[in-house]
C-alpha cells in the first residue's frame, strides 16, 4: 500500500493506493491564501501541518487497515513557494506561492545580472519562480534574509517535518530558477545571482528515489506501516519510505501514466496547464513555455501555464452569486450557439499571466457587457476564457502525440470537458482517477521508491470518457478567440498609455 500527499492551493489531498491500482481512499482538507496587498499571494506553512494531522486522522478513521499497510509516501505539491527557514529549521515568514506577483522589477535585475538564466534555467525569469522572490525578500526585509539558512519548496517543507531532512527533486526544483536544468544539479552561478550558495538549498535526489524515512513517532501516531511486511526494523518500529516526490504537474503525470516523449495532458487546477514529455532539455523562452525536469530520472517535459483557471471559475461564483461551481457551470451550458455568439469576452488574468504573455501586470476584464447579458452569459465567458487561455498556451509548445489526459478538478464536469476539446481541437480522454492528479502521482512515485518498475506502475488509467473536437464549431471558437487575443493586445496598449 502507498500513500501519496499533494498539497495544493486550496487543499490538501491524501490518496491509497494498492499494489494493483486499486485507488483505496482519498482524504481532502481545504487551504486558504492570503493577499495581504496586491499581487501577494501568502500561505502558513503552519495551515499545511493542521491540514495533514486533519488528514491523517480522516484516514485512519476511514481506512485504518490501509494505513497500517503502508510501505512508502510520495509527495506532489504546488510549485515555486518560498518557505524560508532559519538555523533552527523554524518558518521566518509566510510562504510566499507561485502565484505571487510582486517581484518584476527583480525578474529584470536576475536577467540583467545572470545573461545565460534561459540557457542555464530553461526559463525566463518569472515573478512566480522561487529566486526573484529571495531577491524580493533580500531588498525588501534584509532583516530576515540575512536569518535565512534554507529555502524549501511547499511539498519539501513537509518532507522536512515527516522526516527531519531537508531534501529536494528534480521537478520541483526545476522550477527554482536555481537548477541547471539539462544538467540536473544546482546551479552556483544563479543562487549567486540571489546572494545564496549550495548549503542554502536542500539535497536533490530522482522523483521515485527514497529521500527519506518518516519519523517513527510519526508513524505510530498515525499508524503507518504497521503491518507492512518488510517496513519495520529489528525492534519493530515502523520503517515507511518517503519518496522524492514531484512537482503538481510532473506528478499529475505520472498518475496518468505521462512519461513518455509526446504523451501530454491539460490540467483545469488553480492554475491551467497544458504539460507535454520529452526525451531531452528542450527550452523555448522566447514564449515564456517552461522547460522542466520530469519526475524520472533522463526524462524532461515542456509545459505552459496560465495562473487562473478554476480560480477565475471560483472567483465568478463568489462575484456573481452562483451557488458554487457545478451551478455556474450549468448556468453557461444553457447557453444557445447564438448567445454564444453574443456573450461578453473574458481576459482570465485575475492573477497576471505566465504563457505566452509573461506579464505579471495583466489584468481580468470583461468586455461587451449590455443590458441584454444574465448570469449565464458572463458564466459562459469566464469558462470560455479559460479555455482561451489555455489555447494560447498549446500553441506555444511542440505538439502533443494523440490524445490529451484531462485532469484536476475542472475535470469533473463532461460539459466544460467538451467546450476544451472544442476549442484546442485536441481530442481529450479522461482516466479513471484523473480528479485525484498528483495525489496519484505521488502514491506512484511512492511505489517506485519501493522497488516498482516504471512499465508496471506507470500504467495508463482505464478511460472514463472521451472528448473529440466538434469540427462544426471550429469556425466560431477561432473567430472568438481571435476577438480575446486582440483585446488583450488593446488593453495592453491602453494600459501603457495610461501609466505614461
Amino acid at each position: 500500500m502507498y500513500l501519496g500527499l499533494d498539497l495544493g492551493t486550496s487543499e490538501l489531498k491524501g490518496l491509497l493506493l494498492g499494489s494493483d491500482h486499486r485507488i483505496v481512499g482519498v482524504a481532502r482538507v481545504p487551504l486558504t491564501a492570503s493577499r495581504p496587498q496586491p499581487l501577494w499571494s501568502e500561505q502558513s506553512p503552519a495551515q499545511w501541518w493542521d491540514a495533514l494531522e486533519s488528514l491523517m486522522l480522516q484516514l485512519r478513521a476511514e481506512h485504518p487497515e490501509a494505513l497500517a499497510a503502508v510501505r512508502a509516501i510520495g509527495l506532489s505539491g504546488q510549485m515555486h513557494g518560498a518557505v524560508l527557514l532559519d538555523a533552527r529549521g523554524a518558518v521566518l515568514r509566510p510562504a510566499i506561492l507561485w502565484n505571487d506577483g510582486r517581484s518584476t522589477a527583480e525578474c529584470a535585475a536576475l536577467t540583467a545580472a545572470v545573461p545565460r538564466l534561459a540557457e542555464i534555467a530553461g526559463n525566463l525569469a518569472m515573478p512566480g519562480f522561487t529566486a526573484p522572490k529571495l531577491l524580493w525578500v533580500h531588498a525588501h526585509e534584509p532583516a530576515l534574509f540575512a536569518q535565512v539558512r534554507r529555502v524549501l519548496l511547499p511539498k519539501d517543507w513537509l518532507r522536512f517535518m515527516l522526516s527531519g531532512e531537508a531534501v529536494s527533486e528534480m521537478s520541483d526544483a526545476a522550477g527554482t530558477l536555481w537548477l541547471d536544468v539539462g544538467a540536473r544539479d544546482w546551479s552556483d552561478e544563479l543562487l549567486a545571482a540571489t546572494g545564496l550558495a549550495r548549503d542554502h538549498m536542500p539535497r536533490l535526489v530522482e522523483g521515485s528515489e527514497v529521500s527519506a524515512m518518516l519519523k517513527p513517532e510519526l508513524a505510530r501516531r498515525w499508524g503507518l506501516g504497521t503491518d507492512a511486511a518488510d517496513a519495520s526494523d529489528a525492534s519493530g518500529t515502523p520503517s515507511v519510505r518517503i519518496a522524492g516526490g514531484a512537482g503538481d504537474n510532473a506528478a499529475s503525470a505520472v498518475g496518468m501514466g505521462l512519461v513518455e516523449a509526446g504523451q501530454g495532458f491539460v490540467s483545469l487546477g488553480t492554475s491551467g496547464v497544458i504539460f507535454v514529455c520529452g526525451a531531452a532539455f528542450a527550452p523555448n523562452p522566447a514564449q515564456a513555455v517552461h522547460a522542466f525536469c520530469h519526475a524520472l530520472p533522463g526524462r524532461w517535459h515542456q509545459m505552459s501555464v496560465m495562473l487562473s483557471a478554476a480560480s477565475a471559475v471560483s472567483w465568478a461564483v463568489r462575484s456573481f452569486g452562483f451557488a458554487d461551481e457545478p451551478a455556474l457551470l450549468a448556468a453557461a451550458a444553457t447557453l444557445s450557439v447564438e448567445a454564444r455568439a453574443a456573450a461578453p469576452l473574458f481576459l482570465p488574468y485575475l492573477s497576471g499571466e505566465r504563457s505566452p504573455h509573461n506579464d505579471a501586470n495583466a489584468t481580468g476584464a470583461l468586455y461587451g457587457l449590455t443590458h441584454a447579458h444574465g448570469p449565464a452569459d458572463i458564466a459562459y465567458a469566464v469558462v470560455e476564457g479559460v479555455s482561451f487561455g489555455l489555447r494560447d498556451g498549446l500553441d506555444t509548445l511542440t505538439p502533443p502525440q494523440g490524445d490529451l489526459a484531462l485532469v484536476g478538478g475542472g475535470a469533473r464536469s463532461a460539459w466544460w470537458a467538451q467546450l476544451l476539446a472544442d476549442v484546442l481541437e485536441v481530442p481529450l480522454a479522461l482516466g479513471e482517477g484523473g480528479e485525484a492528479g498528483g495525489a496519484l502521482g505521488a502514491a506512484r512515485l511512492a511505489w517506485l521508491s519501493d522497488g516498482g518498475a516504471v512499465a508496471e506502475v506507470c500504467t495508463r488509467p482505464p478511460l472514463r470518457a472521451r472528448f473529440v473536437p466538434d469540427a462544426a464549431q471550429a469556425p466560431a471558437h477561432r473567430a472568438r478567440h481571435g476577438r480575446f487575443r486582440a483585446l488583450y493586445r488593446a488593453l495592453r496598449a491602453a494600459e501603457g498609455m495610461l501609466r505614461s
